[in-house]
């Protein structure tokens, strides 16, 4: 039985900064080394990454590699490796497998799927179209990542789940402590939004949250609840962001915006862009729960296994078809049809009500930054003129 190679010399979860236009080498490193590739883990001891697509699809529906954190290795340090509690602790979707999982996504999926989300497209556009307004008014150049790209899903998330939104800012705060490197402020900023999530439960069904609270398993706790509600803001907020500031970029740089209306250019925009810049370039850990022959290699029980979605979506070698941006398995990404309207109605009103909108740096100039781990890259900076 072979051996995962092992990727030596590239860090494959280290802090980076690069122009948007540079290549990423961590991906074609990782190509190059194979389809199952060992590498360090930032919480010590050997990962597993794959590389390659339909090995990544085997492992997302693999029976014996679980995303419950209680099968990580002996040791690991939660908040070095960037994990959530035991499904024990704290059950969620991303941390429960089998029939537990699957009664909790029967909660949500209802409310997120493409007919509710396509019923909620006027509402988003209009909350695109005022933030945008807000920031351009009186000014002649907006950093749209400091003041839209945030606010933006967080205020959309807001409103869809019958929160005030009053409460965007501290939203806002709490996702930005997320990432947070002092001890305890990942567990505040949890709580925080978890708290604030708790607005919306007590509206008279006024709203997504009201309606999970009727939806989920009956031995749900109001924490446990607290908690879904939490997942859906900070990963709603995340998924959106980094691939948000990105589009726009785009639109702008490629007079997209100028042209006539097509939907079927911006979605293959936003197909590309997404493909391209992934909301998170791996998934998150999942574990094996026995030893476990992956690609006729052996891995031991409680190895730790990521997907690289970011390598595999560029591959120039991969075939066409449906891509792993958000997953694939009883684990995709249950907010998927709201991610792809959100990124649309931006480009839309850019187009429509915004046709003067300029970058006011080159686009060669734009750079990403990723603080490392599992999170993606973000731009520093995106300088807009909002009427040209």
């Amino acid at each position: 039985m072979r051996h995962a190679p092992h990727l030596d010399g590239i860090d494959p979860f280290a802090a980076t900064v690069r122009r948007l236009t540079d290549p990423d080498p961590v991906r074609a490193a990782l190509r190059a080394a194979g389809p199952l590739v060992q590498v360090d883990a930032p919480a010590g001891g050997r990962a597993w990454i794959v590389t390659e697509d339909a090995l990544a699809r085997e492992v997302l529906i693999h029976p014996r590699i679980a995303k419950d954190p209680a099968f990580a290795p002996p040791g690991w340090d939660r908040h070095t490796a960037g994990l959530e509690q035991t499904a024990a602790e704290q059950p969620s979707l991303t941390t429960l497998d089998g029939p537990g999982h699957t009664a909790l996504r029967r909660a949500h999926a209802p409310l997120l799927n493409a007919r509710r989300i396509r019923a909620q497209s006027g509402r988003i556009h209009t909350i695109a179209r005022r933030l945008l307004t807000a920031l351009g008014a009186g000014r002649t150049t907006a950093d749209l990542m400091a003041g839209f790209t945030t606010r933006y899903p967080l205020t959309v998330l807001l409103d869809l789940l019958g929160i005030p939104l009053d409460r965007v800012d501290r939203a806002a705060e709490g996702c930005r402590q997320m990432f947070g490197t002092e001890p305890g402020t990942q567990g505040r900023a949890i709580a925080a939004l978890a708290e604030l999530a708790a607005a919306g439960l007590d509206r008279d069904g006024r709203g997504l949250a009201a309606e999970l609270r009727d939806r989920v398993p009956a031995h749900t706790t109001r924490s446990q609840l607290q908690y879904h509600l939490f997942g859906l803001i900070f990963a709603g907020q995340l998924t959106t962001d980094a691939a948000l500031g990105v589009l726009i970029a785009r639109v702008l740089a490629t007079g997209l915006h100028r042209a006539p209306a097509d939907r079927a250019d911006l979605d293959a925009l936003i197909r590309d862009t997404l493909r391209q810049h992934p909301p998170a370039p791996f998934t998150l850990w999942r574990f094996t729960t026995t030893e476990t022959e992956l690609a006729g290699m052996r891995l031991p029980a409680r190895a730790p296994v990521l997907v690289d979605i970011q390598g595999i979506s560029t591959d120039p070698a991969r075939s066409p078809g449906p891509d792993l941006v958000f997953g694939a398995g009883p684990h995709f990404c249950v907010g998927a049809q709201l991610a792809h309207l959100e990124l649309r109605a931006v480009a839309s009103v850019l187009r429509t009500d915004f046709p003067d909108a300029r970058l006011t740096v080159p686009f060669t100039e734009l750079r990403l930054a990723g603080i490392g781990g599992l999170q993606g890259s973000r731009l520093t900076a995106l300088p807009v003129a909002l009427h040209g």
